[in-house]
């Protein structure tokens, strides 16, 4: 199959990463199908920026809808014949999910089960699903590989993330859906979310204003660049899980599944980096010192996270490799250029 025959829909392309992968899809040669809400959560405009750039090229379209209404994921899955299915779209944000969990179980659990059923009907060549480093949760030791136990979720996002693993995997075993599910780690980069640190530290920093750092700059993240996140799923679309023929088949560290084409994969930086370090970076970027306002940990936060990113590497010869002082460099001239500062 030549790249210019496959098609690939995205689930949330007019989000931060659901932008960046399908512009990498489309430079390779896909024709891409995108779906997304538009929602309120963030600034409609900036999504909308993203969605007007993806539209200037001939191999996009897309559709404007809340995944979980009934009958519209599968109308798009029978009328395209997708060979890839690349699921982004989510209610995100481990705070907002304190506030409003409703909006949880209708994006990430019912949104899904929409999903996996327009796949079951319309089966695609490979269906990758996004989850997140915090399902981890509060295991301690790290890095986290996936093949660690993660049944100790901090917030409702990550529960509700944890069941999307669960219900893939019930899909993949039942009906033979080759099925990736990434773990992301605290993605940022261009075009990113006004709701993350990176975004809000920045628009701060330059303004003036202070900036509020939890447990006292006593965090740790696996800061992966939008980039290499996107590498990295381009290059799983074509490792599509194959059932074993049963356990001793499973190479040791691999998270395949013993009975469905399933497996777990991290995508993450493989280097934590403190808190005060990435605020460094910013303030470097800038040229700007930081005012910063210490606070005690937030409810469902968790102090560190830390990718083992092996598998990843052994399955595709990859890994992330962008430092956070090229990042946030690269962050920041965006969001001079973008809001003309």
């Amino acid at each position: 199959m030549t790249p210019a025959s496959r098609t690939a829909l995205v689930t949330g392309s007019s989000g931060f990463i659901g932008y960046h992968l399908c512009q990498r899809l489309l430079s390779e040669g896909w024709t891409v199908i995108g779906i997304d809400a538009l929602t309120d959560y963030y600034d409609v405009a900036l999504k909308e920026r993203r969605q007007a750039m993806l539209l200037q090229h001939p191999l996009f379209r897309t559709e404007t809808a809340r995944i979980e209404t009934p009958g519209v994921l599968e109308t798009l899955f029978a009328t395209h014949a997708p060979d890839a299915v690349i699921h982004l779209a989510a209610q995100a944000g481990v705070r907002y999910s304190i506030d409003n969990p409703e909006s949880y179980v209708e994006a990430n659990l019912i949104g899904t089960f929409r999903l996996l059923e327009a796949a079951r009907a319309h089966p695609p060549a490979h269906l990758l699903l996004a989850s997140t480093s915090s399902v981890y949760g509060a295991n301690t030791e790290m890095p986290y590989a996936e093949t660690d136990k993660a049944d100790t979720q901090m917030s409702f996002y990550a529960a509700t993330k944890k069941a999307n693993e669960a219900m893939a995997h019930s899909y993949a075993h039942l009906y033979g859906l080759p099925t990736t599910m990434f773990r992301f780690f605290t993605v940022y980069g261009p075009w990113g979310r006004p709701d993350m640190a990176l975004f809000k530290f920045t628009k701060a920093i330059l303004s003036g204003a202070p900036i509020d750092v939890y447990n006292h700059g006593n965090m740790k993240r696996d800061f992966t660049y939008v980039d290499d996140l996107v590498t990295g799923i381009v290059q799983l679309l074509a490792q599509p899980p194959i059932r074993p023929a049963g356990p001793a088949d499973i190479p040791e560290g691999d998270s395949l599944s013993p009975v469905a084409p399933y497996r777990i994969v991290n995508i993450g930086n493989s280097e934590p980096v403190d808190l005060l370090s990435y605020i460094g970076a910013i303030e470097a970027a800038t040229g700007k010192p930081a005012q910063k306002n210490l606070m005690d940990m937030q409810p469902g936060d968790v102090p560190a996270t830390w990718a083992d990113a092996t598998l990843l590497n052994r399955l595709t010869g990859d890994r992330p490799t962008t430092s956070v002082t090229e990042g946030v460099a690269r962050f920041v001239a965006w969001y001079r250029d973008y809001y003309r500062l």
